[in-house]
Parts: C-alpha cells; sequence; structure tokens
C-alpha cells in the first residue's frame, strides 16, 4: 500500500514512525516532509494546500491512502477534494474543520447544545470590542477568530493589555481573522483529551498536558507547544464520564444531525475547573506534541485504525496502550517564537544511540549534503517512556545533552505540575 503523509512538523514525522511499524507492507511518501522524514519515507516537496498539485503527486505515486496532519488543508477542505476524486483520504471534511477553523461555529454548537464554556462576545468592531472589555473583569481572554498555529490567544491581566490586543488581532495580525473572541479567564488545570471516529462510533485515543508558554513557570509568549506529557496527570474516571456526556457526544450529535458525522482525530482542549470540564477549543487533528507523546504509548497497529475508520468499523477495533508514561520537550531555535536563527547545523544527530523508548522526531529541519540543519522555530521533538515522569524528563535532558546544538533552547520544567502533584 502506498500511503502519503501530509505536514512537514514532530507529528507527521511519529505518524511516519507508527506507519512503518505496521505489519503490512506499506511505502511511505511525506509531502514534504523533514530531514528526519526523509530516513524513513520519501519527501516530496510540494505545496499542500494546492490540492492540484498535490493530485499529480498521488496519481504519479499511484498512492492510495492519504493522512492528512496540519489542520489548514483540513479547515480549507482537502477532504473533500480527495473524496470526489474517489481517493481514500483520513481526516473531517470541511464542514466538521470548521470547529478549528471558526471559533464562532463552535461556540454556536456550544450553546445550541448546552456544552460548558466559558463565557464569550464576538466583535468584528473594535469600539464595541472595547466597551466589552470595559464592560467586565479581567484578566480576560482575546482570541483570534480563525487559525493562528496555536499563537493567537492572549490571556490579558489589564484592561489596557486587552484593548492593545484586540487591535493588534482587528487590524490583521492574524490574516485568517477578521473577527476577536473575548472570552472569560477560567482558573483551572488545562488537558488535552483525543478521541478518534467514524461515521457511528467513538473511541478514547488518549489524554496529554501540553505547554503553550515559551518560558518556564508558564511565562512568556504563547507558541505551537513547547512539551507534552500523557497520560494527564488529573483525568480519573469521574471526571472522563462528565467529558463524553456534556462535550464530546452532544458535539458529534450536532454534526451528525447536520448530515456531516465526524471522521478522524478530535483533539478536546479542556479547562478543567473544580474537577469539572469546560470546552476551550476543538482541534481537527492530533496536537504537536501531545501527538507524539500518545503515539509513543499506541501498541495497536495504527493503519489498522486509519483503515477502520475509512470503512466505517471502529467498533471492532480494540485500542491498546503502553502503561508506562511518556514525555517530549521540544528543542526549539533561539529567538522562538519571534524571529529566530535559521540554517544552524545540528551536530551529532546520528550519534545519539537511543534506547528501545526513546524517540527522536525532527520538526523545523532539513538535509543538506548528508547534515542536518534547522529551519523552523519548533525544531527537535525528543521523547522518553517510563515507569515515572521524572525518570522520563531526566532520560530526555541527557539526550538532549549528547546533541551538539548550541543554537537551542528548551523548557527544564515540562511536567512540572504533575511531578510536583504525585511526587514522582
Amino acid at each position: 500500500m502506498n500511503i502519503a503523509i501530509l505536514g512537514s512538523g514532530g507529528r507527521e514525522h511519529s505518524i511516519c514512525d507508527k506507519l512503518k511499524q505496521s505489519k503490512s507492507n506499506n511505502k511511505l511518501f511525506c509531502l514534504p516532509g523533514n530531514a528526519g522524514t526523509s530516513k524513513i519515507a520519501t519527501n516530496i516537496n510540494c505545496n499542500i494546500l494546492d490540492f492540484q498539485e498535490v493530485y499529480k503527486i498521488v496519481k504519479e505515486k499511484k498512492i492510495n491512502l492519504i493522512i492528512v496532519g496540519p489542520e489548514q488543508p483540513l479547515v480549507e477542505g482537502i477532504v473533500d477534494f480527495f473524496k470526489s476524486k474517489k481517493i481514500k483520504i483520513f481526516g473531517p471534511d470541511k464542514f466538521c474543520s470548521r470547529l478549528e477553523g471558526s471559533k464562532h461555529f463552535t461556540k454556536k454548537i456550544c450553546d445550541k447544545y448546552k456544552i460548558p464554556t466559558a463565557k464569550y462576545g464576538f466583535f468584528d468592531n473594535f469600539n464595541k470590542a472595547k466597551n466589552f472589555i470595559n464592560k467586565n473583569k479581567v484578566p480576560i481572554v482575546i482570541k483570534a477568530d480563525g487559525l493562528a498555529s496555536g499563537k493567537g490567544v492572549y490571556i490579558c491581566k489589564s484592561k489596557n493589555q486587552a484593548i492593545k490586543s484586540i487591535k493588534e488581532v482587528l487590524s490583521g495580525k492574524f490574516k485568517s481573522s477578521s473577527k476577536v473572541l473575548l472570552e472569560e479567564f477560567l482558573n483551572g488545570e488545562e488537558m488535552s483529551y483525543f478521541i478518534i471516529a467514524d461515521k457511528n462510533n467513538f473511541k478514547f485515543f488518549g489524554t496529554a498536558q501540553d505547554h503553550k508558554r515559551v518560558g518556564e513557570n508558564d511565562t512568556g509568549l504563547n507558541t505551537g507547544g513547547m512539551g507534552a506529557y500523557s497520560p494527564s496527570a488529573i483525568i480519573n474516571n469521574k471526571l472522563e464520564h462528565k467529558i463524553i456526556e456534556k462535550i464530546i457526544k452532544p458535539t458529534l450529535k450536532a454534526l451528525k444531525e447536520k448530515k456531516h458525522p465526524y471522521r478522524g482525530f478530535l483533539y478536546v482542549g479542556l479547562m478543567i475547573v473544580k474537577n469539572e470540564p469546560y470546552l476551550i477549543e476543538y482541534n481537527v487533528r492530533m496536537g504537536d506534541p501531545e501527538c507524539q507523546t500518545i503515539m509513543a504509548r499506541l501498541n495497536t497497529d495504527f493503519l489498522t485504525i486509519v483503515k477502520s475508520i475509512i470503512n466505517d468499523n471502529l467498533k471492532k477495533i480494540k485500542i491498546n496502550w503502553k502503561k508506562e508514561k511518556s514525555m517530549c520537550i521540544v528543542l526549539c531555535s533561539k529567538g522562538y517564537p519571534g524571529k529566530h536563527l535559521k540554517n544552524i547545523e545540528i551536530k551529532n544527530i546520528n550519534n545519539l544511540n537511543l534506547k528501545k523508548n526513546e524517540f527522536l522526531f525532527h520538526a523545523g529541519t532539513y538535509l543538506k549534503n548528508n547534515k542536518t540543519y534547522s529551519i523552523g522555530g519548533r525544531v527537535l521533538n525528543i521523547i522518553s517512556i517510563s515507569k515515572k515522569l521524572y525518570s522520563a524528563r531526566k532520560n530526555i535532558f541527557k539526550i538532549i545533552n549528547r546533541l551538539k546544538w548550541k543554537s537551542g533552547f528548551y523548557r527544564k520544567d515540562i511536567g512540572w505540575r504533575a511531578i510536583n502533584i504525585i511526587k514522582k
């Protein structure tokens, strides 16, 4: 089977790696991929938002199945496009992808189906947004309505800061956003809950906790994610029941009633306040770096799961997980999430001697003359599996220290809440 994975990040590298482990004989293509994927798949440089260009490659390479990694092609309708060409593709259609592409769309579903979420207001007018801020308490959360690569969120502790933030959003800082969402600040602990769904059923696909802020102790600017661990330390049976009954089931019901049943990954971003779940956002794909931590714990053949989704027989599949904990730390280029260093060689990357439960996934890298160079802000993902989170983190530090890359930095406190609570 010829399989194409769309994307170039650590998420896509980890998906490639999992597909490579499949018992069936498959040839993998990564569009466009990175230095890491080139070692386990055939990289093909292309613009994955140019569906005709992707289609040409799919026909040329006789690709049987497409797996979409990032959100933007999904939001722009790549699943609808390839389904019209009778080519199998894994992911939600354009209508369902509005769960991520439009916060307004999601909030309307929350209102209609009584899904717990933060109180909010939507505005495309600066003065009206300013009036809303003046009438409400701080802290307040400011969000760009459209896609913003995880960076279009401001937690404002003062009204002046909030007003400055709405100016940035409405002035076009995030090109996909013409509206701004003003949202009540919920004081709790964040958690990521994942499911995988076909037309009629869904199954649990892991929990994780991401660390969005660039600085330790969750300070500084928002990023695409500085690290994650799985499973979440705060999940329990009672809380999980609430998440499923109050949030996931009503959302899937809403989409089905619209004649657009959900298929693929669904990432449920939650704030847990006094053991009550509130929906923060939906993402219509796996998170990054959450995907890396979750895939490391997956025992079931991933290709078998994907095929069951496409054929609408997920119910027959049993998904098994490793009991150990996993952690991912993201090694970034200095300056990220702002202007960062590029084209710096990462030395010793091929001599790390990784053990069985250790993984290195590339993100912003490329190969030149058999040497690996940085290009993106988030460059490498180092993952370790262990019985204890503290041990996993310690193992990752050892791996990073073996890398010879002075232009990188990383957070040393990933998993700090869980480690402090559990004392592991």
